[in-house]
């Protein structure tokens, strides 16, 4: 039989109850400002973060865009989009939207965030920003089962047609 501690043992769980929050309530924190960010940077339907939020493709300029895959074998012709929101330039294997966003890093000259499309596979995109009118894209991820890995050069071209 374990004997009952001097003072009862309500001081007893009281010390061991201090103790435990003491070294939980750290944890405790941390985790939920994790969640938080999870939840302030995760966006259903593909619609934000827009740019307006990401640092990096504030700067970058709206308009006709060429996309050149480089290391492309054979060589592919350029891809031509009109770029509205320069986050159109994270999905560029998912374009339907419909996917979520969670932001890795996001910095003024790169932003780096994964997203998952319901039922038609995710992506990780690495977007550097070289100027203005120039960014280095890579991508990785699942399309409709089928794995992809893309480096792409964007350039703007000019005025949407």
């Amino acid at each position: 039989m374990i004997a009952r501690p001097r003072g009862g043992w309500g001081g007893a769980m009281r010390k061991v109850g201090m103790m435990l929050h003491k070294v939980l309530r750290p944890v405790f924190w941390a985790g939920l400002s994790v969640w938080a960010g999870a939840a302030c940077a995760v966006s259903p339907g593909g619609s934000a973060p827009s740019s307006g939020r990401l640092t990096a493709l504030r700067q970058l300029e709206k308009g006709q865009w060429e996309l050149r895959e480089r290391g492309a074998r054979p060589v592919a012709a350029p891809q031509r989009i009109c770029v509205g929101d320069p986050a159109q330039l994270l999905q560029v294997k998912h374009r339907d939207g419909g996917c979520s966003r969670f932001v890795v890093a996001d910095t003024a000259q790169r932003t780096v965030v994964t997203y998952q499309c319901d039922g038609r596979g995710n992506g990780r995109t690495d977007l550097r920003v070289e100027t203005p009118r120039l960014v280095q894209i890579d991508s990785q991820g699942v399309i409709d089962g089928a794995p992809f890995a893309v480096s792409i050069e964007g350039r703007r071209t000019g005025e949407c047609p």
